[in-house]
């Protein structure tokens, strides 16, 4: 249990945390440097709780991962089983909805032109990841139970 914990950590910090953290502060780093100690605006502390659901969510999904699917949110250390319960009930795809509730609330936060063009892009790319890649992967890898499981649940929300 614990190399499958120290595993979801290092798969958190080079996926999501590149995606979220890493990426967006490179598009933002002169923008970060003006941003002075001040009263937040409406935005602002509404992109706060956006960004903190956003991370929950995505937290609980990895949990979800390690506990059930007995793996991690990498598709070099896949789960073994399919993660169908939690959250999962209703999403096919919460922890890219968690990353994009992040994404979406640094955008805001900052009000940063480009960084809304990533949002969009990191997107784009996950859309196109989960039709082309990861689905067929997860129908190869669990069959007729990810047939029916797609029947029930939708892929975004």
């Amino acid at each position: 249990m614990l190399s499958l914990l120290l595993r979801n950590l290092l798969f958190t910090i080079l996926q999501p945390g590149v995606v979220v953290g890493l990426l967006p502060y490179l598009i933002l780093r002169e923008g970060m440097q003006r941003i002075v100690i001040r009263e937040l605006s409406n935005v602002q502390l509404i992109s706060v709780f956006l960004f903190a659901a956003g991370l929950i969510l995505m937290l609980y999904c990895i949990y979800l991962f390690a506990r059930v699917g007995k793996g991690t949110l990498s598709p070099a250390d896949r789960t073994k089983h399919l993660v169908d319960r939690g959250i999962y009930r209703y999403s096919r795809n919460p922890m890219y909805v968690g990353v994009m509730a992040m994404l979406m609330a640094e955008a805001m936060f900052f009000g940063h032109g480009p960084l809304w063009i990533y949002v969009a892009l990191v997107f784009i790319a996950f859309n196109i990841f989960i039709v082309a890649i990861e689905e067929p992967r997860l129908e190869k890898d669990f069959g007729e139970v990810y047939k029916a499981y797609c029947k029930k649940v939708r892929r975004w929300l």
